[in-house]
């Protein structure tokens, strides 16, 4: 009584829909049969209520007696309901409609597709254009690692001091989780933090906009922007950008941010210093930089 309750079995979908259009037909069927049974009633009482009773029986349309073209009438109806049911309804019934109205959906997807790709793309292979002096600067392992929690996975000084050196005086982009892992903003630079989040609150100079778009035209009055992470911004930024300062850390390391891979068919390497591991530093590494072809 208080067992577990069984499981009702589960009827797959095709089956259940076949089940369905077999009761469908059913109906049909059951209902042409009691059409055809009154109306062989109908016809018989008809003719003994004429030829018997006497109904009507010099009433005659267009010289025929007048049940002769009430059985007619009937009888038109009647093969009106056998070709609808065995016609209409098995080749123009539900699947048939559904299946033409899948047609016309799917033929106005592909005019929808077809408008966007001829009037949308355009606009936005037009409208993406490298800024003159934006600058991607970032610090990678062998494997494009950036970070993990939120944290950088290694420190290197000279690295810190080349990122102030050439950041100084300038507008920063970064995602919101790159500024937060900031205990205070950075001194003597301009922060542009992209977040979705609605009033997301930032210490005062510090600007916040929706996207990499928004955060480019804040910066525009400086001459040299630069954009410093996390891996999403970076990757937003890419088509944007006309040079990428690049410290390659010559070591593999556990992360779950990466820097988007170079593509060296638009970029070229026009400088490279390498500055070996020592007391400061526990890894070798190399200051790159790419100029967009």
């Amino acid at each position: 009584m208080f067992g577990k309750k069984q499981k009702k079995p589960q009827i797959d979908q095709e089956q259940f829909a076949l089940i369905e259009n077999a009761q469908r037909r059913v109906k049909q069927k059951k209902k042409l049969y009691i059409h055809f049974v009154i109306f062989l009633i109908g016809a018989v009482f008809l003719i003994l209520a004429n030829t018997v009773l006497g109904i009507g029986k010099d009433f005659k349309i267009l010289g025929l007696n007048w049940f002769v073209i009430a059985i007619a009438a009937w009888l038109f109806f009647f093969l009106y309901h056998v070709f609808n049911v065995f016609v209409t309804n098995k080749f123009m019934g539900k699947d048939w409609e559904k299946a033409q109205i899948e047609k016309l959906v799917t033929k106005q997807q592909n005019k929808i597709s077809e408008l966007k790709n001829s009037l949308i793309e355009p606009i936005k292979k037009t409208t993406i254009k490298p800024h003159k002096n934006l600058t991607m600067i970032v610090a990678v392992g062998e494997n494009n690692e950036i970070g993990k929690n939120n944290k950088l996975i290694w420190h290197l000084r000279d690295d810190l001091k080349r990122f102030k050196s050439l950041t100084s005086g300038h507008h920063i982009i970064m995602g919101r989780k790159t500024f937060e892992s900031f205990p205070k903003p950075l001194p003597n630079r301009t922060h542009i933090v992209i977040s979705r989040q609605p009033n997301y609150q930032v210490p005062e100079g510090v600007l916040v906009v929706n996207s990499i778009e928004d955060a480019i035209d804040a910066a525009s009055s400086d001459d040299q922007p630069f954009i410093i992470g996390g891996g999403e911004i970076y990757k937003q930024g890419m088509p944007y950008t006309s040079k990428i300062e690049l410290t390659r850390v010559h070591s593999t390391f556990a992360a779950d941010t990466f820097f988007p891979e170079i593509n060296m068919k638009k970029w070229k390497e026009i400088s490279s210093k390498v500055h070996d591991n020592d007391e400061n530093h526990n890894h070798a590494f190399s200051f790159l930089t790419y100029e967009r072809l």
